[in-house]
């Protein structure tokens, strides 16, 4: 993975989970990383395991939410590398539950958490990426973002729109040097799902194999990962008919079931 010695990413959601995951990979691949989150001893440690392996890495505790620290953190991945290189922003909430029960408040934190969060990193720093005329932008969707699941509203909105987003971005950055790459992902082995257990068609991978996919991703320059693989039947089930795909997640009960 020498193409990613010196380089300079930024991650959000790095404390813990697919952004932990991915900081370590860069970092084993040659990359310096700015680490972002808001639990600070968190960012700390992984920080550490970084500089063990002869990186660098900026902690720089940052509520996504929040433009004006998003603003700052670019600012100081610059003033400490002199670059970026890749946006990996992957904070995340995740709130579910029956349509019925859920709230205005659900969506909105979902939203600024999931898409807005998303969009404030690549806004700010794009116009970095565009001047030096090369980058990666790696977005971090869902099967979610592809085939809603039930129970998972609020989550399956703020996905479909940073897929949406994600993929006019890719055009729009078209001949530019920039290139977007969508990570659509099944469950992943992170808290959110602790307490719940799945069907093997749902069955959760693991941070680092998402963080490993991802940089043969960045390599190859692809649009669109999904993960698992597993994953393309429920799609293509439901491309076929949303009803066929709506069957899919109830025989399959991939929203989980809640561990006794």
């Amino acid at each position: 993975m020498n193409h990613l010695a010196d380089k300079v990413a930024i991650i959000t959601g790095a404390s813990s989970g697919i952004g932990r995951a991915m900081a370590l990979a860069l970092a084993a691949a040659g990359a310096h990383v700015a680490l972002a989150a808001r639990r600070e001893p968190e960012l700390q440690a992984v920080a550490q395991e970084i500089r063990n392996l002869g990186r660098v890495a900026l902690v720089a505790p940052t509520d996504v939410t929040d433009q004006a620290q998003i603003s700052q953190l670019v600012a100081r991945t610059l003033t400490t590398f002199g670059r970026v290189d890749i946006l990996m922003p992957s904070a995340g909430i995740y709130v579910r539950g029956r349509i019925e029960k859920l709230t205005a408040a659900d969506f909105e934190r979902s939203m600024a958490v999931n898409f807005q969060g998303t969009v404030h990193l690549v806004l700010a720093a794009l116009p970095h990426l565009q001047a030096q005329r090369s980058g990666h932008v790696v977005l971090f969707s869902s099967i979610d973002g592809k085939k809603g699941v039930r129970t998972d509203a609020p989550y399956a909105a703020s996905k479909f729109a940073l897929a949406g987003f994600g993929d006019v971005l890719r055009q729009d950055l078209h001949g530019t040097g920039v290139d977007v790459t969508i990570l659509f992902l099944g469950r992943v082995d992170t808290p959110f799902i602790a307490g719940r257990k799945f069907h093997w068609m749902s069955a959760p991978i693991s941070p680092e194999s998402v963080a490993q996919a991802t940089l043969a991703a960045i390599q190859r320059r692809q649009a669109e990962v999904i993960l698992p693989f597993q994953a393309h039947a429920l799609l293509l089930a439901n491309w076929l008919s949303p009803r066929l795909g709506d069957w899919a997640v109830r025989l399959f009960r991939l929203e989980g079931l809640e561990e006794e």
